[in-house]
C-alpha cells in the first residue's frame, strides 16, 4: 500500500516506530517522501532533535565520541561516575534502540531520585535480547525495581542472561520474594551477586527452595538454576534457619552446578554455615575440595 494511502493514525504509528534519537536519518528520510508526511511529523521531528542532543550530551558524560558509538556499542560501563535521575531516565529511554548490547553494567548513584529511572531501566532491558550481564552496583533498585524487573524476565525477556549482579541495591524480602521465582526460570544463569541487599531467610527460600505446586498442578521437570555456579550473598540477613533452608536444598539437589558460595559478614552462627559448607562437599564426592570456596565469618 503507497504511503499517501494511510491515513494519519497509521502514518503516526509508524514515525513513532521509527523514531531513534541515536540515528535521526531514518525518520528524516521516511518524513521527506511528501509534503503530507514532512507536515506531519514537524512536531515529532523538533522532538528528536531535542531528544538527540540529550542523548549526545549523556554520551559525551559516558566517555562516549558520538551517539553512533553508544548504538553500535555491546558492551556499556559507567561506573562512579555520579549516575544522576536524569542520566537513568535518558538511558531508560535509549535502551531499546541498543540491539547489539551484551554487557550493561552501572555503578554508584547517591540520587535517590534514580529510583524511578532504574524501575523504567528493568521494564526496557526486555528489548535486549542479547544481552548477556547486567549488573547496578550501588543503585537504589529497591523492592519496586526487583518486582520490575521479575515482570520483564516473566515475559520471557533476556533468554541469554549469564551474569546478574545486584549489589547494593537495597533489595529485600519483599523485592526478592517477587523477583527469585522470576530468576529460578533463567535457564543459562551461572553467576548471581546479591551483596549487601537486606533479605534475609525468607527471601532466600524463595530462591533455594520455593514452596510446592498447587494440588494436581504439575511438578517442574528439573531444579531451578541447572547453571549458576557462582552465589555472593555477603552482607545480607540470612540467619542460621536460612542456612539450614539452603543445606536441606542442596541436599535435595537444587543448585546442582553451584561451586561458589559466599556467606560472609550475615548474621549466621559459624556451625549453621559450616554446616552448608558440609553439605556442599558432601554431594561433590571426588571434586577437589577448592573448588567449593565457602567465606564465612563468627
Amino acid at each position: 500500500m503507497a504511503l499517501c494511502a494511510l491515513n494519519d493514525d497509521a502514518l503516526g504509528m509508524i514515525s513513532d516506530g521509527l523514531c531513534n534519537p541515536l540515528e535521526p536519518n531514518i525518520i528524516v528520510a521516511f518524513s521527506s517522501a511528501n509534503k503530507g508526511l514532512r507536515a506531519l511529523n514537524q512536531v515529532l521531528l523538533q522532538q528528536l532533535k531535542a531528544d538527540r542532543e540529550v542523548a549526545a550530551a549523556l554520551c559525551r558524560r559516558m566517555g562516549m565520541g558520538s551517539c553512533g558509538e553508544l548504538r553500535e556499542a555491546k558492551d556499556v560501563h559507567w561506573e562512579g561516575n555520579g549516575l544522576c535521575a536524569a542520566d537513568m531516565a535518558t538511558l531508560g529511554t535509549l535502551v531499546p534502540v541498543l540491539p547489539l548490547l551484551v554487557s550493561l553494567r552501572l555503578r554508584e548513584s547517591s540520587d535517590a531520585a534514580c529510583a524511578d529511572g532504574v524501575q523504567q531501566l528493568m521494564t526496557k532491558v526486555r528489548t535486549l535480547p542479547a544481552l548477556d550481564e547486567l549488573a547496578l552496583s550501588v543503585m537504589p533498585v529497591g523492592d519496586a525495581g526487583a518486582c520490575a524487573l521479575a515482570h520483564t524476565l516473566g515475559r520471557g525477556a533476556l533468554p541469554r542472561l549469564r551474569v546478574l549482579e545486584l549489589f547494593k541495591a537495597d533489595i529485600g524480602d519483599a523485592g526478592f520474594l517477587v523477583l527469585a521465582p522470576a530468576l529460578r526460570e533463567l535457564p543459562g544463569l551461572e553467576v548471581l551477586g546479591l551483596v549487601a541487599n537486606p533479605f534475609g531467610d525468607e527471601g532466600l527460600a524463595a530462591l533455594v527452595a520455593p514452596p510446592p505446586p498447587p494440588a494436581g498442578a504439575p511438578s517442574p521437570p528439573t531444579a531451578g538454576l541447572p547453571k549458576l555456579v557462582v552465589l555472593l550473598l555477603d552482607s545480607t540477613q540470612i540467619t542460621d534457619d536460612g542456612c539450614a533452608t539452603f543445606s536441606s536444598a542442596l541436599d535435595r539437589g537444587e543448585l546442582p552446578a553451584l561451586e561458589f558460595l559466599h556467606l560472609e559478614y550475615c548474621p549466621a552462627c559459624l556451625a549453621a554455615v559450616d554446616a552448608v559448607r558440609t553439605a556442599m562437599v558432601e554431594r561433590r564426592e571426588g571434586t577437589d575440595f577448592r573448588s567449593v570456596m565457602l567465606r564465612y565469618t563468627d
